[in-house]
């Protein structure tokens, strides 16, 4: 395999972060007027399209609202010819979203690169962004900047990208101050003049985008935005130079009464007329050269390598000797300082200093003051992981997992062992002594007392245990663990064949890969077979119940219940039923169900509300 092309993949500049939102970012794919556009990788290794807002619009509270409406709109759009929201945050510093890559040149690369298409190619390609829109003004969005750059020809069709977005920026602060909302050349009349956006004013973006593709050039010519944005509203297209075949179907879409164009239906139909054969999808749609360019885009850059650790600073001992011995370390705590990585730091060894003040070293470039390096052997997690915004790394020894146990002191895999010390046989006798004492203690605890049978059975059964427990709950005196505090989450439509873990924080909706959701260890997943008509809810890593009518949903009543199932029908549930969901991992939720989605959406998912308590039980392993 080539070198991928500089061109496609621009290299990461100084004023680009280095990861946005947990995943590292590999290259720059592009950049426009709401934001720039990384290359970065799943912890699967799927590259995915990352789009990080500008900071303009970043500031503006009323962008941010939208935005965070037409994300969560985003998300139920599930169609062929659109490329799906991988993940997202709107909260954040920048907010950024991220999809699938899509390896293909944008429309309107192609027509520059290669010129016009095929008339086949062109039907096909107007098929297939009637189809995208049709999904996605089912979700409630118009797409209001649909053109030729947000066209991406793929080799299995078109795929159409950026949809919803325009519409945060619209209204905003920005618009006054020379930001412009959609794209002057493929506006509609009525968007250009009066600012009314409805879903025709997409109707007359394909038609627009229909002859670009046919013809080689914009409809209504090119020039200054005032000069386009003119003709559109007064003047008629100049279609001289489109084929006699297409001529009908761009005519009705660009009228300038959004009356008279035809609805996507229609389109579709027309496009089926007009091609004298049958129109099917397949990878010859598109001519060699521009299907060449998609073969070099899928010769993706190596996702980013994380930077070579720097050797670590050798502390200064803070009292002078000549040969300073290595000080005893507490038991239980780690041999070496932490680095504020959340892992220990290699040991070194000490010199004898002038001073006991020892200057802090500067950072490594790029990072800021005070990040300490890791050491060699410390394992970066896979480019693209995801993190949780104010994650803070755990101290050393703290249990991250149910289940986890602490490294006994001086396991540091990666790191070189300490030094052999030289230990003291008093301590050592002293260790014997106590135990032997202990010992003798339990032996005689064992024995029966005739005087107080009923008080030593009982303080066997209930004994007080650690408050440091494997699995992340703490105990109290008597043994018992303390209840985790409940987190809440409102409004989090699960897409059909979709899943959902309680660990993450917050619970967001994903595929279960090749295998389909009744594979993979999800704890919440909503399963449709359309070809049976068979939806259910289920777990593939737990048990669920659902509670009675009389039941309130709480951690109590959860804990409780014994009828358990792993599937429940979707004709079970009415709006408000409760579900209790018990994870092996130690998880345990109420979820609330509130519905799903109309017969005329697009896309078939359910509304849950979710209560969740994590690491309420010890995780359960899994046969």
């Amino acid at each position: 395999m080539s070198a991928p092309s500089t061109d496609l993949f621009q290299p990461l500049r100084p004023e680009d972060p280095a990861t946005v939102g947990g995943y590292r970012l590999t290259a720059v794919l592009g950049a426009g007027g709401m934001g720039k556009v990384y290359l970065s990788y799943t912890p699967g290794g799927r590259p995915i399209a990352l789009k990080v807002i500008r900071p303009e619009f970043s500031e503006d509270p009323e962008f941010r609202r939208r935005f965070q409406q037409e994300v969560k709109a985003a998300q139920r759009v599930q169609g062929l010819y659109t490329a799906p929201v991988i993940d997202f945050d709107t909260e954040g510093t920048q907010p950024w979203l991220a999809t699938a890559y899509v390896p293909g040149p944008s429309l309107a690369h192609a027509v520059a690169q290669y010129g016009r298409l095929p008339l086949r190619s062109v039907l096909l390609l107007a098929v297939g962004v009637a189809e995208a829109l049709h999904v996605i003004h089912g979700a409630g969005i118009v797409h209001r900047d649909l053109k030729p750059a947000n066209v991406l020809l793929a080799a299995d069709g078109p795929r159409v990208i950026d949809f919803g977005i325009a519409r945060a920026a619209d209204a905003t602060s920005l618009t006054g101050s020379g930001v412009s909302v959609g794209t002057p050349a493929f506006m509609a009349p009525e968007q250009a003049s009066a600012g009314t956006v409805t879903a025709g004013t997409d109707i007359f973006a394909l038609g627009q985008i229909v002859a670009y593709a046919a013809i080689g050039a914009p409809a209504y010519g090119e020039g200054s935005s005032h000069a386009v944005l003119y003709r559109i509203v007064h003047e008629d297209p100049d279609l001289s130079a489109l084929p006699d075949e297409l001529r009908p179907l761009v005519t009705r879409c660009l009228s300038r009464d959004p009356a008279d164009r035809p609805d996507l239906a229609e389109v579709i139909r027309m496009c089926h007329d007009l091609s004298p054969v049958p129109l099917r999808q397949g990878e010859d749609w598109l001519p060699q050269a521009v299907a060449g360019s998609i073969t070099e885009r899928l010769q993706l850059p190596e996702p980013a390598k994380t930077p070579p650790p720097q050797p670590a600073v050798a502390p200064t001992p803070t009292e002078l000797s000549p040969q300073p011995q290595p000080q005893p370390q507490p038991q239980g705590a780690p041999p070496y300082p932490p680095t504020g990585l959340g892992v220990a730091a290699a040991p070194t060894q000490s010199a004898p200093a002038a001073s006991a003040h020892v200057p802090t070293a500067p950072a490594a470039p790029g990072l800021p003051p005070g990040h300490h390096t890791p050491p060699p052997g410390y394992r970066t997690p896979p480019p693209g992981y995801p993190t949780q915004p104010g994650y803070q790394t755990p101290p050393p020894g703290y249990p991250t997992q149910p289940g986890y146990q602490t490294p006994p002191p001086g396991f540091h895999p990666g790191y070189p062992p300490p030094a052999p010390q030289r230990k003291s046989k008093g301590p050592i006798i002293a260790g014997v002594v106590v135990a032997a004492v202990i010992g003798l203690a339990v032996l005689g605890s064992l024995l029966p007392d005739s005087g107080d049978k009923a008080k030593g059975s009982s303080s066997g059964a209930g004994g007080s245990t650690s408050s440091g427990t494997p699995g992340g709950g703490s105990q109290d005196k008597g043994g018992k663990r303390a209840d985790p505090a409940p987190v809440s989450y409102k409004g989090v439509n699960l897409t059909a064949n979709y899943q959902l873990m309680l660990a993450d924080n917050p619970p967001r909706p994903a595929t279960g890969g090749n295998a389909g959701v009744l594979y993979n260890h999800g704890d919440v997943y909503f399963y449709l077979d359309t070809l049976f008509g068979d939806t259910k809810v289920g777990t593939d890593n737990g048990k669920l119940v659902v509670l009675n009518n009389s039941q309130k949903g709480s951690l109590e009543t959860c804990r409780a219940e014994t009828r358990y199932t792993e599937k429940i029908g979707l004709d079970q549930l009415t709006d408000g039923s409760e579900i209790c969901v018990l994870s092996d991992a130690g998880h345990i939720a109420v979820v609330t169900y509130r519905g799903k989605s109309g017969a005329n959406d697009p896309s078939n998912y359910i509304t849950l509300d979710l209560t969740v308590w994590r690491n309420a039980e010890e995780p359960k392993k899994r046969s």
